[in-house]
């Protein structure tokens, strides 16, 4: 099989990445799958309680509580090995993320609170530099947490409703999420600046910082804040802004390199690839999503021309 440059594929990313050839691309941009059961895409371990997925009174009620996931101390002792076998499903792709990047390439992941440690430490061990972890600001964000007093109430516990009438419940609001940003080491015996000069990559842009930031961040902060669009929430549940996606492409890279994105979804990533004249290739495992991303290129207004490797 040979992948062709501006083109989205509907397949297993797992195997297709080993398709692209070895130090050709300039960056891997990707909103992976999180291994918290948001969904059946997002369910990777191998626990099948046959509460997960269900629907308690409380989130039928409720559009914010979709379905269920595991609790945080989890149901079995199966539960506590979930975080592993993350880290296991991320090392099954890391490594060949890492050999199809050139030398100094960045790879922005989108990985979730909660294992994003799991992540890092699959893909160090697979030989990739984790440079940073930066912050998106999400601006508003569901808050899932209830009140310990109305938990109490409903079981008519009102003393001690009332002495912890101020406690909830789960998290604090999410309002940030990490991007973390890897790179593949470059050549040794060089500097970075040896390796931009040589592949035109490694380096950062300050101007797109100060193009998309909103509110008060500084232009050289790891603190992230876009604009976002009315299209932004609309294919994709777990979708990312458009301008997100185009601050990050335009910090790392130039016009005419590659961008990868492994695990697309409903093709955001090549969709400001296409617009900032951007070659791209998706991947994506749900036909429901390739479809939508393959619609949403057809109607980027940016004439680009395909390429073989």
């Amino acid at each position: 099989m040979s992948l062709k440059i501006n083109k989205v594929y509907n397949g297993d990313s797992i195997k297709l990445i080993q398709e692209v050839p070895s130090s050709t691309v300039d960056l891997i941009l990707s909103d992976i799958p999180y291994g918290i059961s948001y969904d059946t895409w997002d369910v990777l371990h191998n626990n099948t309680n046959s509460a997960l997925g269900g629907h308690s009174k409380a989130q039928n009620k409720n559009s914010a509580f979709k379905r269920r996931g595991k609790p945080l101390n989890g149901w079995s002792e199966a539960d506590k090995k979930i975080p592993y076998e993350y880290q296991k499903w991320c090392s099954t792709w890391a490594e060949s993320w890492l050999d199809s990047l050139k030398p100094g390439a960045s790879c922005f992941i989108f990985a979730g609170r909660r294992y994003a440690h799991r992540c890092i430490a699959a893909l160090e061990d697979s030989g990739f530099t984790f440079k940073d972890m930066l912050s998106w600001d999400k601006g508003n964000a569901i808050h899932r947490a209830q009140h310990v007093s109305s938990v109490l109430r409903r079981r008519h516990a009102i003393a001690d409703a009332e002495k912890w009438e101020n406690w909830r419940l789960a998290n604090l609001r999410p309002e940030f999420e990490p991007i973390l940003w890897f790179q593949k080491p470059y050549k040794v015996g060089t500097t970075i600046t040896d390796n931009i000069l040589k592949y035109g990559i490694g380096a950062w842009n300050e101007k797109a910082l100060q193009k998309y930031n909103i509110g008060e961040y500084r232009s050289s902060a790891n603190m992230i804040k876009v604009e976002t669009l009315p299209d932004d929430h609309i294919y994709h549940e777990a979708q990312k802004p458009l301008n997100l996606m185009k601050l990050l492409i335009e910090l790392t890279t130039q016009p005419g390199q590659l961008i990868v994105d492994p695990f697309m979804g409903s093709g955001t990533t090549c969709v400001a690839a296409k617009e900032l004249s951007r070659n791209y290739i998706g991947m994506e495992l749900e036909t429901k999503y390739y479809e939508i991303a393959q619609k949403r290129l057809k109607n980027t207004k940016v004439n680009d021309e395909l390429f073989l490797f």
